[in-house]
């Protein structure tokens, strides 16, 4: 499975490319977006050499496929944001999302989300998994919006939501 362009009234998702790491090192930049996301901001070539790795995909011979996408907001065009799927085994992918402080609170990453789920449907996923910090109210109000359910499971101190 490979990442294609999903489109949606205001945002574009594009496959990720290494070229986008300049654009995404400033969007993820502000230290408060990584209170629940974990680690602190990476440097333009430290993304270059993340999205090196990414684009390449999982090792050979496993089962996973990596899908990787970043949120383009068409107007007035500029990155946002990213979103992922970690396809593990058939009809099944692990998701995630992450839209930059300053566009927060818009509904970009519920509508990147929802958009994400819904290309996954179409290719045959339809079991959705996702963590999310328990203080993260934001976060867990797109699970909600995605059909995700919070349950007792927790992975690394966050709730993991799945799809029922």
């Amino acid at each position: 499975m490979d990442a294609e362009p999903i489109s949606t009234s205001r945002l574009t998702l594009e496959p990720l490319a290494v070229e986008h790491a300049t654009e995404m090192a400033e969007v993820l930049g502000d230290p408060a977006l990584h209170t629940f996301i974990g680690g602190s901001p990476a440097t333009a070539e430290q993304l270059r050499d993340r999205y090196t790795r990414m684009v390449a995909g999982p090792p050979p011979g496993g089962d996973e496929s990596w899908l990787n996408w970043v949120i383009h907001l068409d107007d007035p065009g500029c990155l946002v944001g990213y979103v992922q799927a970690t396809v593990t085994s058939p009809g099944r992918a692990a998701v995630a999302w992450v839209v930059g402080t300053s566009w927060q609170g818009r509904g970009i990453a519920g509508e990147a989300a929802l958009a994400l789920a819904g290309w996954l449907g179409e290719h045959g996923v339809n079991a959705l998994i996702a963590t999310v910090h328990p203080d993260h109210a934001a976060s867990s109000a797109v699970a909600r919006r995605i059909g995700l359910v919070p349950t007792d499971d927790r992975v690394d101190g966050e709730v993991v939501w799945r799809s029922v």
